[in-house]
C-alpha cells in the first residue's frame, strides 16, 4: 500500500493572504528569516490578514541561516512561553524547516534528536498547534512537504526529519511573495526546484501521482525559470506555482543523491542548498543512467531536448541542467564555488560516510557504496565524468 499526503488546502494565485482571515484561533507565532518580508510590507500584511481573524501575533525572526538544533532550542523557549495554537513559517527553507522544527519540540520538549531524525518516527502534532507555511522564495516547497532539514549543533551534520505529519495543514502561494526576489535566490531556488522535479521523477518511491507532478513540474521550470530570472513576473508566478509541484512529488517519493550530498557537504562548504544541488545534479544523473536511463529520457523528450537514442537524450538533459547554471551564475564544480582543493580533500572521506546516511540515499534509484559516493563528491570537485 503507497500512500500520497500534501496540505489539506492549498492557497495559491494574487490575493491568498487573505485567507488568514478565516483563520480559527488566537495566537499564532510568525517564523521569519531576514529583514526582506518586514520591508516589502509582506508581513505587515499577514499580521493585517491575522488581526482581521482576532489572532495576537508574536514574530520570531532573524532565521537567516540552516537551522541548527542549538537555534532550535533557543526559539522554542518562545514558543513556550506564548502559547500558540498557529505556527507559521514564512520565507525560504530555512524559516519553514526551523519554524517546523520548533513546532516539533513545542510539543514534545523531551523528544531526542536521535530518535526525531528516523525517518517517520515522530510522535503525534497537532495537540498545542497547526502549521501554515507561506513561501517567500520558489524552490524549497517546505510549505507543502513533510520534511524539515536541521544540522545537528554537536556534529555539523545536516538531517532531514521526514514524517507526514509534519506535512503542514495548509499552504498559501501568493506570487505577492516573490515579486522581489534577488536574481541569486531565483537561481537558487529554481535549480532546487529542478533537482526536486528530477530526482523524485527517478526516486525508488516514485507513484503514478508523483510522477505526474514531477515531470509537469520540469516542464514549466524549463518554460519560465529564465525568464523569471531575468524579471518576467508572469513567469515567476508560474515558477512559484512549479516548486510546489514538484514538493508534493518528493514529499511523497522521496529524492536520492543530489540531496544526500547537498545535506552533508553545504554546512561544511557552506554552499547554500539549491546552488549545491545544481552543482551536483548533472553527476548524480550520469551515475544513475545506467538504472533509470529510460526515465531520464522521457523527461528529455517533454522538454523536447535534442536527441534520438536513450543515451542521446541522457546526454541532452545533463546539458540542460548546466546550461540552467551558466545562464543564472550557478558553478558547475564545487572548485568553481570557491572550495579549495585542501579543504575538499580534508572532508570528502567524512562527507561520503554521513551521506551514506542520509533518508535520500535509500531512495535513489541506484544502490550506492561509500566509495561511489567519494568519488561522486570527486568528479563534482573536478568537473570530471561520472563512468563508474
Amino acid at each position: 500500500m503507497n500512500r500520497f499526503t500534501i496540505p489539506r488546502d492549498i492557497y495559491y494565485g494574487e490575493g491568498a493572504l487573505e485567507v488568514l482571515q478565516s483563520l480559527d484561533g488566537k495566537k499564532a507565532a510568525l517564523v521569519i528569516g531576514g529583514g526582506s518580508v518586514k520591508e516589502n510590507g509582506n508581513l505587515n500584511k499577514i499580521e493585517e490578514h491575522l488581526s482581521k481573524a482576532n489572532i495576537e501575533t508574536k514574530v520570531i525572526e532573524g532565521i537567516t541561516e540552516e537551522p541548527s538544533t542549538n537555534l532550535i532550542q533557543e526559539q522554542v523557549s518562545i514558543l513556550n512561553d506564548f502559547q500558540p495554537d498557529w505556527i507559521i513559517g514564512i520565507g525560504g527553507g530555512s524559516p519553514m524547516d526551523a519554524a517546523k522544527a520548533m513546532w516539533i519540540w513545542y510539543e514534545h520538549p523531551e523528544l531526542p534528536f536521535d530518535e526525531a531524525k528516523k525517518l517517520f518516527n515522530l510522535p503525534e502534532l497537532r495537540k498545542k498547534a497547526k502549521f501554515i507555511g507561506i513561501p517567500t522564495t520558489s524552490g524549497t516547497a517546505s510549505e507543502i512537504s513533510n520534511l524539515s532539514v536541521i544540522t545537528d549543533s554537536e556534529t555539523g551534520v545536516k538531517h532531514p526529519i521526514a514524517d507526514f505529519g509534519l506535512t503542514p495543514d495548509f499552504a498559501v502561494i501568493d506570487p505577492i511573495m516573490v515579486d522581489d526576489m534577488p536574481p541569486k535566490v531565483i537561481a537558487y531556488s529554481g535549480m532546487d526546484a529542478v533537482t526536486h522535479s528530477i530526482e523524485a521523477y527517478v526516486a525508488k518511491l516514485r507513484t503514478t501521482f508523483t510522477d505526474s507532478l514531477s515531470i509537469e513540474a520540469a516542464e514549466i521550470l524549463n518554460d519560465h525559470l529564465i525568464a523569471s530570472y531575468e524579471g518576467n513576473k508572469e513567469s515567476r508566478e508560474k515558477v512559484h506555482y512549479a516548486q510546489a509541484m514538484a514538493g508534493m512529488a518528493f514529499a511523497n517519493a522521496v529524492l536520492g543523491n543530489v540531496h544526500s550530498m547537498a545535506h552533508k557537504s553545504g554546512p561544511t562548504f557552506d554552499v547554500p542548498h539549491g546552488c549545491a544541488n545544481g552543482i551536483y545534479l548533472p553527476y548524480v544523473i550520469q551515475f544513475n543512467r545506467s538504472v533509470v536511463g529510460e526515465r531520464f529520457a522521457k523527461i528529455a523528450k517533454r522538454l523536447e531536448l535534442q536527441g534520438e537514442t536513450t543515451e542521446e537524450l541522457v546526454d541532452s538533459l545533463i546539458e540542460w541542467v548546466r546550461s540552467l547554471n551558466r545562464a543564472m551564475g550557478v558553478p558547475n564544480t564545487l572548485k568553481d564555488f570557491g572550495v579549495s582543493e585542501e579543504l575538499f580533500k580534508k572532508h570528502v572521506d567524512e562527507m561520503a560516510k554521513n551521506a551514506m546516511d542520509d533518508p535520500c540515499t535509500s531512495t535513489n534509484p541506484r544502490e550506492t557504496s561509500e566509495d561511489e559516493m567519494k568519488k561522486l563528491f570527486e568528479a563534482a570537485y573536478y568537473g570530471e565524468d561520472v563512468t563508474f
